[in-house]
């Protein structure tokens, strides 16, 4: 067997750069490197692409707006003179076309791309790290510097009896040959939230459990409302308990939970899990190669998205950082350019928005309350709710609020938080306010356009000085 490192393999198989892990952070690492006129090999292992596409944002969303068009129509009636109705009538019909969907991205926006980028290898096979490069099965690769961004996968939770149960994961849940009649979700993090909302519009019986209760680390008021807009929505939601076991039970899955020193029994005919994500490390030889791993197998990386080992990167899901797919691509992006260019760029998360595509949507960026105090600041807040908004009582749909966060000191704004229906499509206004230092007093000066959602972050910095309640409309 040939080494990576002899003279004949470098003039063969040699590269600027490797990248393991063909998935939305593998393929940023890669074009970035291409870009720079770099030789890069990607190995992919399974299907090209990654969670994103595949298996997460994709596939999610399009199912969860397909509900919200069920849930839309059932709710015509807000307006006068309008009644509506809507059902699934083909489950089947529905997967299919989210399965093309997928098809069709993964073609175009990953398998297409790679014959444009003639500095691009790809390979295929599993990876494996050695002392300059790595093993693809029998092949040697030879690198000069390695990013490792091969992703995450469910996490499973340590209940007793966890094994022995048929259950769902985010994927398997959206590829069932038929709608359950009932649904337990174990996880209340934006996936368990996501996806319990979506298959109880779409008319399964769902009841969702955990610890914390709904977005636990949101803020409390957002994690209040939205836990009522739930039980509006019929969707149960069990907190504050502890797991003690689950089993199958004649057809159906039983967890049982203890709350309040007495134990209860929650059945459902299919359980779905979602507490968090697995990093995938298995096989890459990562402690051999001296690349130091979390307690839960996440890979270490300091602000340069370096690893412990020397010329060795990582960025994803498989960091345990920030689990969204445009961080994981951001990330990659830093650490082809420092993994090239001398380790200038440093990785900065201040203003990175986070979006929860429940309905209302929660969407929030920089500090909360909580983190803003732990980091030192003292902070002033102000809340505004829908009703408030016109654009939401135009709309005759006033559930949610919106809240921010400031310094007390500077007035600077620190984090802005949304529950709002669309509210994902305003924060990206207050996150560009905390990338440029702005101070609530600046933002409640700025012009926004009257009856859109946005002009609801006008209100909330206005409402630190004002009862937005005593405005006329546009009034500032």
């Amino acid at each position: 067997m040939e080494e990576c490192c002899t003279p004949h393999a470098r003039e063969t198989n040699h590269y600027d750069l490797v990248v393991i892990g063909a998935g939305s952070a593998g393929f940023s690492a890669a074009i970035t490197a291409a870009e720079q006129q770099a030789r890069v090999a990607l190995i992919g292992h399974g299907t090209i692409g990654g969670t994103c596409v595949n298996t997460g944002c994709v596939p999610s969303k399009t199912m969860i707006r397909a509900a919200e068009a069920v849930h839309h129509a059932r709710n015509a009636s807000r307006f006068p003179g309008l009644t509506g109705q809507a059902n699934v009538t083909d489950w089947h019909s529905m997967v299919g076309a989210k399965d093309d969907l997928v098809a069709d991205l993964r073609q175009r926006k990953y398998t297409d791309l790679l014959p444009r980028y003639e500095h691009i290898t790809y390979l295929e096979g599993r990876a494996r790290l050695t002392d300059c490069g790595v093993w693809i099965g029998e092949r040697a690769v030879a690198a000069d510097k390695i990013v490792i961004t091969t992703g995450g996968r469910s996490a499973v939770p340590d209940i007793a009896g966890m094994a022995e149960v048929p259950f769902l994961t985010s994927t398997t849940a959206l590829e069932l040959a038929h709608l359950p009649k009932s649904l337990l979700v174990i996880g209340a993090g934006y996936i368990g939230c996501e996806l319990a909302q979506m298959f109880a519009r779409m008319g399964v019986a769902v009841t969702i459990v955990s610890r914390r209760g709904l977005l636990p680390d949101a803020e409390p008021e957002i994690s209040a409302a939205l836990t009522g807009f739930f039980a509006d929505d019929d969707i149960g939601v069990v907190s504050g308990i502890t797991y003690r076991r689950i089993a199958k039970t004649d057809g159906d899955i039983v967890l049982t939970v203890e709350r309040n020193g007495e134990e209860a029994q929650l059945r459902a005919e299919h359980v779905l899990v979602a507490t968090g994500r697995t990093p995938n490390t298995d096989g890459l030889d990562l402690e051999k190669a001296g690349i130091a791993q979390h307690k839960n197998g996440a890979i270490r990386i300091d602000e340069r998205m370096r690893t412990t080992r020397a010329g060795t990167y990582a960025a994803g899901d498989v960091t345990g950082r920030d689990l969204f797919v445009y961080m994981a691509a951001y990330g990659a992006k830093l650490a082809a350019r420092n993994a090239l260019g001398g380790d200038a760029l440093v990785y900065d998360n201040a203003a990175m928005p986070r979006i929860v595509f429940t309905d209302p949507q929660v969407a929030s960026v920089g500090h909360t309350v909580a983190s803003a105090r732990a980091a030192g600041f003292d902070t002033k807040t102000s809340v505004v709710p829908l009703d408030q908004v016109p654009r939401a009582i135009a709309a005759r749909d006033t559930r949610g609020l919106i809240k921010l966060v400031a310094d007390a000191k500077t007035d600077r704004l620190l984090g802005a938080h949304i529950l709002a229906p669309e509210g994902a499509d305003s924060i990206q206004t207050a996150a560009l306010a905390i990338h440029h230092g702005m101070t609530v007093c600046e933002l409640a000066a700025t012009i926004f356009p009257y009856l859109t959602n946005v002009e609801g972050l006008k209100l909330a910095a206005q409402a630190f000085e004002k009862d937005v309640v005593r405005l006329s409309c546009c009034a500032g």
